[in-house]
């Protein structure tokens, strides 16, 4: 069984016939699905470790060419596109509910990062970035009172 949202903004009876209720849900689909496509935002996990910080980007369905890894000025951005690629392969799609379009993340970096030995892999579906730490730099300080 399906819920269907109900619309208070129907004027009369006529509007409600089954025939224009399916016009309106296939029609407000496709408008809604190009929205979505249009405004990909993958998301992110953000952990700290004891040697490094580790970025998990969950974006399957990419290959790793299709990913930009910048550094600069204390943030690392992380861009790329995924593409609906509609072959012509006699499908109709009634409903796309994966997210496709171009995106861009970007993060604040600590000052405790080695910047030359940031790696990234990619497995799964998921982009990891690894960000070690300089042990060597502390970011906690301690105030004498005077």
């Amino acid at each position: 069984m399906t819920l269907i949202k109900y619309d208070q903004g129907l004027p009369n009876v006529a509007n409600r016939s089954f025939s224009n209720f399916l016009d309106r849900f296939f029609n407000e689909s496709f408008v809604n699905a190009n929205k979505e496509m249009e405004s990909f935002n993958p998301q992110v996990d953000v952990a700290e470790g004891k040697k490094e910080f580790e970025l998990s980007v969950a974006v399957p369905g990419m290959k790793k060419s299709d990913f930009n890894i910048d550094m600069s000025d204390g943030k690392i951005t992380i861009s790329g596109e995924r593409k609906f690629e509609n072959e012509k392969d006699g499908k109709n799609y009634h409903s796309v509910e994966t997210k496709y379009g171009a995106f861009s993340r970007t993060f604040y970096l600590p000052d405790n990062i080695l910047e030359d030995k940031v790696e990234a892999s990619y497995q799964d579906g998921i982009l990891k970035v690894i960000i070690p730490k300089d042990e060597k730099k502390e970011l906690k300080k301690t105030i004498q009172i005077k």
